[in-house]
């Protein structure tokens, strides 16, 4: 296949590049700031309903995955701080083929996120003010990130630091006071761990309960892979990708761990009830057993905050990966130049339209082609970390035999974790078949592969002509 200029053999971009000011506090907080989104605030009563106290084990097992995941793809960021990141990695390490569905299916899944993000803000913003448009609070927010993501990664950045900064501050405090409650260390008696067991026991649905949750846990796990994306613009990617992936793995096993521990100890998991309205959530009662005055404001605050700080990060990643896509002769060479300011505003401009293409379909068509959509985005999160698992397969006897200097990060047990990962990510894919509502993700997603298989020997056709 016929390479553009800007494009050295194996799959690394050359020419114009990316500007590197990202520390390595900045690349963890990213990473925090990419995977807590509305998903734990509100979603958590989805996987808490169909496992109940047996949740915890489900994120356990998905902390111990992520593990797994974040420790290979560590390995091969530090050989490769390249912002295509596990996209050109598998083009390297691979194919072709791999190559461009990874990028791609990564592309749309996380541009319909955005939308899904979007929708999302405009609903909290209605909350406080009624009467309002959503497509007011859309383009708003749509608009005011795009500025901050074209300005310069260091603003970026800043901004991302700041949005995770009061999702942490929110989690770390709820925590710490929901444990207090439980001890009874202050003036109310202590609750204690009665709920735990209480309501048909620890594992009210059994075994059976904690893997069928497995399918919305492993997805508040997806958006770590954020580091791997920002060490093509990290200050000293071989020092400061390692310790960020570190300090994320564990604060976020922490949050996630912690915050469900604390849910469940405190409101009785048969009461936990799923549902898209802020006074809903289940992180409404705890706040407001603790005390805090006007509860559901200071979730709704929360939230709006989790949503932006994904929506300003997916924006991030959308736009690399478009701009890696150009760099590797499968996007229109324009979406690979940088600002002077060293950004891709033209590749962030082109993942726009695919934002604004999710956020027409879930407007006019909540109820159907936004759902077919979400599933795209549920199998594209699965496949990439399915496909990063097969390219670390691929890449640790390539690297030792090109005779490079051994690299300073390398997964424990190499290939047999790598072959878990992959196993359990295909089946937690084929569980989503057997629950309810979430058939559409293979239903939506093979399809998607087949389309993307088509458009590539298209596009494999004409570069070689």
């Amino acid at each position: 296949m016929n390479r553009p200029a800007d494009f050295a053999p194996g799959g690394i971009e050359k020419g114009e590049q990316l500007s590197r000011q990202l520390s390595s506090s900045q690349l963890s907080m990213i990473a925090i700031g990419g995977a807590i989104g509305t998903g734990l605030f509100l979603g958590s009563s989805l996987a808490v309903r169909i496992a109940g106290p047996g949740v915890i084990l489900s994120y356990l097992i998905g902390a111990a995955i992520a593990l797994l995941f974040m420790s290979a793809l560590s390995e091969m960021a530090v050989a490769h701080p390249t912002a295509g990141s596990f996209g050109v990695y598998a083009e390297l390490y691979v194919n072709a083929w791999a190559g461009f569905t990874v990028r791609y299916t990564y592309w749309a899944a996380q541009s319909i996120a955005i939308g899904g993000e979007a929708i999302a803000i405009a609903v909290y913003c209605q909350w406080w003010f009624p009467n309002t448009p959503k497509w007011l609070w859309i383009l708003g927010f749509s608009v005011a990130l795009l500025y901050v993501n074209a300005r310069s990664v260091a603003s970026f950045g800043s901004f991302e630091y700041w949005f995770a900064m009061i999702k942490v501050v929110a989690i770390v405090l709820f925590i710490v006071i929901g444990l207090a409650l439980l001890a009874g260390l202050g003036p109310a008696p202590a609750i204690g761990f009665s709920n735990f067991t209480a309501h048909g026991g620890f594992l009210p649905t059994g075994w059976h309960g904690v893997w069928m949750a497995m399918a919305f846990v492993i997805f508040s796990y997806i958006g770590t892979e954020v580091i791997a994306v920002t060490a093509g613009e990290a200050k000293d990617p071989k020092t400061a990708v390692p310790r960020a992936m570190r300090s994320m793995v564990g604060r976020l096993i922490l949050f996630y761990v912690g915050a469900i521990v604390v849910l469940i100890g405190i409101v009785p998991w048969n009461q936990i009830q799923p549902g898209s309205d802020v006074t809903a959530s289940p992180f409404v009662k705890v706040f407001q057993l603790i005390g805090v005055p006007a509860a559901a404001h200071v979730v709704n605050f929360v939230v709006i905050t989790a949503a932006a700080s994904s929506m300003n990060c997916n924006l991030y990643l959308v736009s690399r990966m478009m701009f890696s896509l150009a760099r590797g002769g499968y996007a229109p060479t324009s979406f690979g130049r940088v600002s002077s300011r060293g950004t891709p505003v033209v590749a962030l401009l082109v993942s726009a339209a695919g934002l604004a293409l999710a956020l027409v379909v879930a407007l006019l068509l909540p109820d159907g082609a936004y759902v077919y959509l979400f599933g795209i985005s549920l199998f594209g999160g699965l496949f990439v970390w399915l496909m990063i698992f097969l390219t670390h397969l691929y890449f640790r006897p390539k690297w030792d035999a090109s005779g490079r200097p051994r690299l300073p990060v390398r997964m424990i047990g190499y290939p047999y974790t790598s072959l878990l990962g992959m196993a359990v990510i295909v089946a937690i894919i084929a569980t989503t078949w057997w629950i309810e509502g979430m058939r559409v993700t293979i239903i939506a997603g093979l399809p998607w592969l087949g389309v993307l298989t088509a458009a590539y020997f298209l596009v494999r056709r004409r570069q070689t002509r």
